[in-house]
Parts: C-alpha cells; structure tokens; sequence
C-alpha cells in the first residue's frame, strides 16, 4: 500500500495529511501474495482495501433516496458539482473516482508513518508494487503504525504519526468519497478531490516528492478556478489569506531545516549534534508560536508536534509536500495557466532522471534518493 505523506496542505493541518494516495497492487493479488511479500503487511493492505471498496454507494443513488439525510446530500451535490468541474474544466481523469460513497464510521480511513534518521532530514523510503518507494507507510488500523513507530524509535528514528482522511488508489479502483473527507468544508473538500485525481493523471514511481507537489499545484490552481466559477468572492478571499499564512509557515520551517542539514553535515560528536538539533527545534517552536500570536491563528497539528517536541520526520513530511512546488508554479505561469500545457511540461519532466528534473524544480536539497 502507498500512501501520502502526512505533510499535507497546511491549510488543512487539522486534520494533517489529508490527501492520501494509497496506491495498493490489484487487492486480490496482494491478499494471494501476502504470505510471500512481508505477509501481514500487504495483508492488511488488501483486506482494509476490500473493505472500503465493498462499503461504497453510487452517489448518484444516494441523492436519489429520498431517506439521505439533508446534510449529507448537500455535501453530496456539492462533490458532484466539484467532481465534473474536475474532468471538464481542469483535465483531470473522466473516470468513476470520487462518484460514489462510503461511511466507514472512523475518523481516518489510514494512519500514516514517517520516519528519519536522528541526524538526518531525509525519509526513509518503503518500496511496493505498483507504487514504488515513498516516504511514508500507512496502515488501515491505528495500532499497527504506533506498533511500527515505536520499532523505529528504538531503533533510533524520529518518527511521527498522523491520521489520513482520503485516498486514491492512483487510477486502479473506482476510489470513493469516504465519510472522514467530509469533516472538511466544501472547499477544502473539492481541493482534496482535485488533489488525489492529480495523481491518477501524472504519477511518477519512486519520487514522492515530484508527485505530492504536483498534485498540490493542481490542486490550488484548480481550487482558485473552481471558486472563480462559483462567483464566491468571499471565498477566494479567504483561500487567498490561507496561502499567505500557509508562506508563512512555509518560511519558518526552509530556514530551520536547512541549519539543522549543516549542522548534521559538520561531522560534529554525538553530543553536540543532538544539543544543536534540540536548540535549533527549540527556536522553530518558538517562532511558530510567534506567527501564531502574529497571525491569530492556531496550527493545530503543529501545536501537537511541538507538544510531543518536534523532528526531523515532521518537517520532512512537509518538505515531502513542499520543497518542488515553488518550481511546478513556475512552470505553470510559464505556460500562461494553461493546464494542458502545464500537464505535458510534467510529464516531459517526469521521463527526465529524477535528479534532473529534482534540479529542475526543486533544487538541490531534495534531489537525494
């Protein structure tokens, strides 16, 4: 199973990680092979993903049904409207994705694991079929990735784990609209759906960071026009002084990694990196609370983060998201906002090496395997 990094939109940070892009092999091969690929892993893999697929309604027969509930059949309409717009306006994949529903009485549909060396900013990878190596493993049930998390913590890894309301299956299966989408609002919702048909439309094995950022450019490009053909001004607005705190944020934690990155670099003794790491982490905490006071907003999940004391899996996973889509916006402006364009400047990228097209658009600092 793949799933997204739980770094995701910072404009939705509570939940985090909200676009997840579980890429399982076919469901049936995996819970075949299970026994001989790392057996309980992929197992649950395809016993999680039959189960969410087998809980889904059309939801054109649900705002049929005259005993849907009026909230959910608002939200409903609003999908579809969003779901059409998706394929018709912004390219994305004309396919069943995302047309119908399932409640799976949760709050996430996958829990997600990321982790990074003591001294180092840099994920460690997992490898599956179909989907590659990401930077991230997620499971259908929550103790099963605290029960991996703490192996890697006594194996000396800074881990994190977070919930994952929303998936896609890149394409494979006919992915639903899943009950734990809908703690979002209609925006965030529709963001959420452009985001994951982004990946069934331009995926890339073994480059989780090209992916994630591609799919977040569309998905805030996409947003942008989706509001303008609404004529919600109000919204935009509001979407608009999101992103400026989301550059914000985004401004505090470039700097913090990259003095933490010099500072496991020196080759300094033991004890001084990890009394470098814990100021350096001290300082970032301080200042999000300082843009926080600034701004009169709260991050929940990074208050959480900075509770539990901040790492480097946590600002890996938001460099996972981040560090290359500066570079995707530009190719997008250079192309004049055309998304037909932008779509095939992608995938000319997507057919370079990864670090050629990693200079390209992401610089140096995430061009490492």
């Amino acid at each position: 199973m793949l799933t997204d990094s739980p770094g995701g939109s910072l404009r939705r940070r509570n939940p985090p990680g909200a676009r997840a892009a579980v890429g399982t092999a076919r469901a049936l091969l995996a819970a075949a092979l299970g026994a001989l690929l790392g057996g309980c892993y992929l197992m649950q893999a395809a016993t999680g993903e039959y189960r969410l697929l087998h809980a889904r309604t059309s939801i054109t027969t649900l705002l049929a049904d005259p005993k849907t509930p009026p909230t959910l059949r608002a939200r409903l309409e609003e999908v579809r409207a969003a779901r059409e717009f998706a394929s018709r306006e912004l390219g994305l994949p004309d396919n069943a994705s995302y047309r119908s529903y399932a409640d799976i009485g949760r709050p996430f549909v996958v829990w997600n694991v990321v982790a990074a060396p003591e001294f180092s900013l840099q994920p460690k990878r997992w490898c599956f079929p179909v989907a590659g190596c990401v930077a991230y493993r997620g499971y259908f049930h929550e103790s099963r990735a605290r029960s991996l998390a703490l192996e890697l913590e006594a194996r000396g890894f800074d881990v994190v784990v977070e919930g994952v309301p929303a998936y896609s299956t890149l394409g494979r299966f006919a992915d639903p609209v899943i009950s734990s989408m809908l703690r979002y609002d209609d925006d965030e919702l529709a963001a959420t759906i452009f985001h994951e048909l982004a990946h069934q439309l331009i995926y890339v094995r073994n480059d989780s960071e090209f992916n994630e950022a591609f799919a977040t450019t569309v998905e805030e490009a996409g947003l942008t026009r989706w509001l303008a053909h609404q004529g919600a001004a109000e919204r935009i607005e509001r979407f608009q002084i999101e992103q400026q705190r989301e550059a914000a944020l985004l401004a505090l934690l470039r700097p913090a990694r990259a003095r933490l990155a010099a500072l496991y670099a020196s080759g300094a003794p033991f004890t001084e990196l990890r009394a470098g790491k814990r100021r350096i982490l001290g300082e970032l905490a301080e200042d999000i609370r300082a843009l926080e006071r600034r701004q009169d907003v709260h991050y929940p999940v990074y208050d959480e983060w900075i509770a539990a004391g901040l790492n480097n899996a946590q600002l890996a996973a938001v460099a996972t998201y981040y560090d290359c889509v500066p570079g995707f916006k530009r190719l997008l402006a250079a192309g004049n906002g055309d998304l037909m364009r932008f779509y095939a400047a992608v995938r000319a990228l997507a057919a370079e090496p990864r670090a050629a097209r990693h200079a390209e658009l992401c610089g140096a600092a995430s061009s490492a395997p």
